[in-house]
Parts: structure tokens; sequence; C-alpha cells
């Protein structure tokens, strides 16, 4: 696969003539050929296009509609020999006129399997002309429209019972899926499959043209079993208070004692809901919620699932063990597991899990960040060998004389022990770092101080690393997804507040900043963007995720722009993805019809669009005492309640939310007098809490008796006698202001059954 991993942006194409005709396709309209040649005039003479189909001058032989994309894993495919439409009127269109079934492929850019498809499917000459003469071809990107992703892989668990990517569905003209499924072979018997993909194209081309009466029936049962699938039946009242600790519950049966998380393999970090058995398990009856929550979050940061060697997380550990991970690195789960081990840091203050914290947001600031300031997407799980084929996991993994020839033989020697990078490997004959040796007991081995070892240790790190950066990197998905840099908003601003870190606030700022400045149309989101150009409208997510990355921003900067700005999209997503009978559609009320409208409801590697919303409305309504905050969140939360007495394993993140709602949020006020005060003492305090059921504000009175601020629950609330007071409050009811940070401290720990109604 040497041809995948150029270490040339895949952003643009060739200029040196025109391309060839796709075998089995009819050659381009003559708009559609120029806008083509534009663009490959427009990519500059260095560019090396991904294919193996190369003319004798290196160009291109194929170059198809894909070009014309911002999405970097279409244009991953704009080579291929098969004639590809991007999703819209004119591959749907063309279709119907034909007669032709359609052929929808989708996929992600930093995808491993989808690569290999591309590589034995999509570049195979006959299949591509098989394709082209028989059928309409089409290519999604998961992650720019995460709609269709959702409804067609419905349609494929319906099917197959599983599901996965690349997703590879048959449909109608008219969208509707009779056939599907994940990652096919190219041929009978190819890795040991029966029936290969070309076969499967092959027949089911007959079947549509011959018996078109079963396709249609078939069809018409599919997309009922979908609209049926993805319907949130009626609620009736809210959920019982009691819901998310019985949730929690049930996985002390589920738990691996040995490594943490579920007793299975593949381990992905989001099918054990850390926060939520954190949460639950600050009642002293439930301390073993939180000791199966560090557990799992030890494992994981000593395991080869965390980058030992760079920082961040891969996306799952295809053992029980977190040892040998799918390579790829995702923002969003680099943003989700920051926050978790932060909130485990604020309970048990062991410093190691602040260092992961820092390490997973210097990887990011490092490798993840535009020049702008926002947050790239994701890099790849393959990447160049010193051979030049592209190799799984290559980048990552070490041999002992790697080692030896960055740190000498007498700093390999020990560093490789407690890395465990050996001869024998644990990946393909090469080792994945890992730590399952400690620190302490090789400092007593080695009889050297603890401290003197472990910057021994930091410095062989960052030689590593160094060495690490002049191999081929793994390909990056540079496009910058709203959603994506909303969690990630949120991780920097919270880190940043807890470990003390300004650069982290600073970087959450310049990310929001951004965001507004460039994913906007109109006053309302553009959910993607590559470089300058902006595209797709914002989902559900979007908002969501934004809302909560400027909630947080507000938070830990007292800064009125930022909540201004959450409560104003908050404003846009009522308008246009609320559902009446409770919670909010995915797509907005303008946007293309499709076969059904999902009201998101499920959590999984990202946490679900409504499960965000109901936590921001929570938030929204403890800060400024607007009811109608409250009622939206209920609302929801009674739509929603049918799902979650069915069991809430799947919606863990809304179980959060829910016990956030039965919690009655305290409201912290930390009001600074208009000439100084020192706040540092107080804010010592709120970092080094563990606070899931609070919002505050830090806020500067600027007037004796009544204090501005956006957020109406600090008005009135002033630093008396010309020193930071903090004032804890729950709906209205207030402790005793207090210029004593030991007193808040208190506080802080107690959570009163009664309080005073003054302030």
């Amino acid at each position: 696969m040497n041809w995948i991993k150029t270490g040339i942006p895949l952003l643009l194409a060739i200029s040196c003539g025109p391309a060839a005709a796709h075998p089995g396709a009819d050659p381009y309209d003559a708009a559609t050929a120029t806008a083509i040649a534009k663009a490959m005039k427009a990519a500059g003479k260095d560019y090396r296009p991904r294919t193996r189909h190369l003319k004798d001058d290196g160009t291109a032989t194929f170059t198809n509609r894909l070009i014309l994309e911002a999405s970097p894993y279409l244009r991953q495919h704009a080579h291929n020999p098969v004639d590809w439409y991007p999703w819209g009127d004119e591959a749907l269109e063309r279709a119907r006129e034909l007669g032709r079934p359609i052929l929808l492929s989708i996929g992600y850019s930093t995808c491993h399997w989808c690569h290999v498809m591309e590589e034995e499917s999509f570049e195979d000459l006959e299949i591509a002309e098989f394709l082209n003469r028989n059928y309409v071809a089409i290519k999604v990107d998961r992650e720019e429209r995460p709609d269709l992703d959702a409804i067609y892989m419905t349609a494929v668990q319906a099917l197959t019972g599983r599901g996965g990517w690349p997703m590879t569905t048959w449909l109608t003209p008219a969208g509707e899926p009779f056939y599907g499924g994940t990652y096919f072979p190219a041929r009978d018997g190819d890795r040991g499959a029966p029936t290969g993909f070309l076969t499967l194209l092959q027949r089911l081309h007959t079947v549509y043209q011959e018996r078109p009466d079963e396709i249609a029936g078939q069809a018409k049962t599919l997309v009922a079993r979908i609209r049926n699938s993805m319907q949130v039946p009626k609620g009736e009242a809210l959920p019982a208070a009691d819901l998310p600790r019985q949730t929690a519950l049930r996985y002390k049966n589920l738990f691996d004692e040995t490594w943490g998380g579920l007793k299975r393999a593949p381990k992905f970090p989001s099918s054990f809901p850390l926060r939520l058995l954190m949460r639950i398990g600050r009642s002293p009856d439930d301390r073993r919620l939180t000791e199966m929550a560090m557990v799992t979050l030890d494992a994981m940061a000593q395991g080869g699932i965390h980058d030992q060697v760079g920082g961040g997380f891969h996306r799952y550990s295809v053992d029980g063990q977190w040892l040998v991970p799918h390579f790829e690195k995702m923002l969003y789960d680099n943003a989700l597991l920051a926050v978790a081990y932060l909130e485990a840091y604020q309970i048990d203050g062991e410093p190691r899990r602040a260092e992961v914290v820092r390490r997973t947001l210097d990887y990011v600031l490092r490798e993840m960040s535009t020049p702008a300031g926002s947050f790239y997407s994701a890099t790849d799980a393959d990447s160049v060998g010193p051979d030049g084929h592209s190799e799984e996991g290559y980048f990552f993994t070490w041999t002992p004389a790697e080692l030896a020839a960055v740190l000498g033989e007498e700093r390999a020697s020990w560093v490789g022990r407690f890395y465990g990078i050996t001869t024998a490997g644990n990946f393909e004959g090469r080792s994945i770092p890992t730590r399952r040796l400690d620190l302490a007991e090789l400092a007593k081995e080695l009889k050297r101080p603890f401290d003197e070892l472990r910057d021994a240790l930091d410095q062989a790190r960052n030689k590593l690393y160094r060495a690490r950066s002049n191999r081929a990197a793994p390909l990056r998905d540079e496009k910058i997804l709203v959603a994506w840099n909303g969690l990630m908003i949120s991780a920097m601003a919270r880190g940043g507040f807890v470990l003390n870190e300004p650069r982290y606030v600073d970087a959450a700022r310049r990310a929001a900043t951004d965001l507004l400045a460039h994913n906007q149309r109109e006053g309302r989101l553009l959910r993607s963007r590559l470089g300058e150009v902006a595209s797709t409208a914002g989902y559900l997510e979007d908002y969501a995720f934004l809302i909560a990355g400027l909630l947080d921003l507000y938070q830990v900067t007292g800064e009125a722009r930022w909540f201004e700005e959450a409560v104003r999209l908050q404003s846009v997503q009522e308008a246009h993805f609320a559902d009446p009978a409770g919670g909010y559609f995915r797509i907005a009320d303008d946007h293309e019809t499709l076969l059904v409208r999902e009201k998101p409801a499920r959590d999984g590697a990202e946490p679900g669009g409504n499960s965000v919303a109901l936590m921001n409305l929570l938030r929204l309504h403890a800060w400024t005492s607007e009811d109608r905050y409250r009622q939206q969140a209920d609302r929801l939360l009674v739509g929603f309640s049918s799902i979650l007495a069915g069991g809430g394993n799947g919606l863990t993140e809304m179980l959060l939310a829910l016990g956030y709602r039965h919690a009655d949020a305290r409201e912290i006020v930390l009001s600074f007098p208009p000439d100084g005060g020192d706040p540092e003492p107080f804010l010592q305090v709120l970092r080094g809490s563990y606070l899931p059921d609070a919002v505050f504000v830090m806020h500067r009175s600027r007037s004796g008796k009544n204090a501005k601020s956006v957020t109406p629950i600090a008005e009135g609330k002033v630093a008396r006698d010309g020193k930071v007071t903090a004032y804890i409050c729950r709906q209205g009811s207030c402790e005793r202001p207090t210029n004593d940070p030991a007193r808040f401290a208190e506080q802080l720990k107690r959570v009163p059954d009664a309080v005073s109604k003054t302030p």
C-alpha cells in the first residue's frame, strides 16, 4: 500500500493535462470538465496524487468530481478509476435518469479498512468499469455527514447485526437501501470470504434489473425498520432520580478486575462510563464505583492505547489489556479522556493523572492545532515504514536497536525495560511502548534517586519524540469540525483552570474565536472547514458541543462574550432543531429531506447531541434562573424517559445530566472588589474540588449594591469589606457569604439540606 501515504497534503489536484475518461463511464460534460481542470491547475507541480494509476510523467490517469470537494476523505478518492459522485441532487438525479441503483460508500480519512477497500476494490480497473457502467457511485465522509451515516448504518445493522466502516450500501435512486455491509474483499476467496465485492455488484445489479418488485419490497421493509429503530418512544414523566445509580451499579458485574474497563476485547474507552462511575461513587456506599474508574484510568495510561512517547490516546485497544491499539488518534477521544482524567485528579489529587492531562493537551497543541487556533480532526492508523510501504502502527513502535541509536546503550537498556521494548516485540516484531514497570521500583533496582531517574526518563522520552518526528508521520485529517472543537474547547478551558495552566485557557479562547469567526454564516453554524472553505450546515452536536465549550470557557474566565455567544447559539438551536415533544433533532428544520429526521438517542464514542444539550439547558437555568431552560430540559427528559427506563447504558452521558437535574445544582459566585482583590486562594479551593453538580461565576463588583452580570445569579452579590467574597447558593437560597478561603472550602465539602434565605 505504498501509494496510500505520500507525505504530501492530499488537498489539491494535479495540473498536467486532461485526465482519461473513467472506464465504463461517459465523458464529463463541459461544465464539470472545466471545474475539474481548474482544480487541477490550482494544485501545483509538486502534488503527488494518491493512486497507483499514473501516467509516465507521474500525474494521475483519472480525476473525478471528488477533487472539487473540501473533505479530505473524499479527496483521497479523487483519482480512483471509479467515477465517484459526492452525495447530492446531481448523483440522485443521475441514478433516476439512468434507472440504475446507487452504490453508497461511507467512511472517513483515517480509517484503516477504508484504505484497504480503496486499494483492493476502488483502484481495481475491472471493478471500477463494472461500477461505472451499471451503478451511480457515491462517496460520503461520515464525519461531515453524520445524518447520512446514522441512517444507513441503521440499515446495515438491521441487515447484518453489526456495523462499522467502510460502510457499503446498495440504494434505489430514491435513496432507499436494499442491501449492505461493511468491508468486502474484492473477489471470491479473498481473505477467506466466499463472496467478493465484484460478485456482489454483479448479482445485485442482476436482481435490480430482473426482479424490481423484490428490490422495492426489500427497500420498503428496510426503510420501515430504519424509521422504527430511530423513533424515540413517547415518555410520560421525568425519569427516576435513582436511575443513574442503578445504571452505574450494573457495571460492577461487567468490570475487568485486572485491566479495568469491560470484560471484553476490543476495548473502547467510551464503552465504560468513567465520569458516571466517579459521580455516583461520591457516596460512601458506592466508593467501589470510583475505584473501578481509577483502575481503568491507570490501566489505559500505562497501556499502548496511550502514546507513551508523544502523549494523547489512540482510538481503542484491539485486546483486553489496553496494549495494542488501533493507532488512529481522534480529537474527540482526547478531549473526552482529558476531562475524565481531570475529574479523577480533582477526586484523589494524584499527580500522575494531572500529568496525563498535560501530556494529552500538549499533544493537541503541538500536533493538532491550526495556525488560527482551532483543532484538526484526526491522524491515521497507517504510516510509511523504511521500505516505503504503508504499515499500521510503524510510526509509534520501536526496537531495542532503535532505542540504542537514539539514547545510547546504557540508557536504552533501562528505558527499554521501563517501556517494554524487547527484541521479540509485542506487535508484528516491534514494540508498542507501555508502562508495566513501576519507576520507583526501577530506581531502587538501579540504586538511583527517584527524582533523578524520573528526570532522566523525561529527557529520554523527549529524545525519542524528536527522533520519531523524523519518521514519515501518519496522515492528518485537517478538516475542522465544530462539534469536536467544542469538546476540545471544554477540555482546554477546564484543564487550564484546574491545572492552573493559562496557556490551555488561551488555547480555548483562540479556538472559540476562530470557530465563531469562520464557521458561521448568517448566524448559523457550518459544521466543517478545510482551510478557508467552510461547508455543510451544522448539526445538533455542533451546536450542543460548542455551546458547552463556550459555557466552560465563560466559567473559567468570567468573560461575558462566551456566555452571550452560548445563549445566542442556544436560541438558534431552539428555533431550528427543537422537537415540541421534547429534545432535538439532529438536522435543522430547513435541512434536505432524508428518509428519517433522527432525534439522537444514544451516547457512543461521542456523547449524543441530546445528552449534551440537556446539560447545557440545566447549566443555563442554574446561571440565569430563567424557567424556560428548566422547562425545555424537563421536556427533553420526559421525551427520553422510555428509553432511559429500559436501561440507561446507552445514554450514560444523559444520566450525568439527570443526576445534575435531581441534585439541584449549587451556584457559586466569587465577587471581586472593583479595585483589585486576590482571588487566588479561592480559585485554589475550586481547582481542587470535585463539583460535578455546580456552576460558578467569577464576577467583579462595579457598583455598591447592584453588581451587574450577564448571569443573573451574580447580581447583587458584592465583594464585602473590600475583599473577595464567596457565595454558595441553591435555587436562590444561599449560605452565609465569606471572605475566608478556608471557610469557603468547608462550605463546598458539605451539601446542606437547608440553607438560609438571605445573602
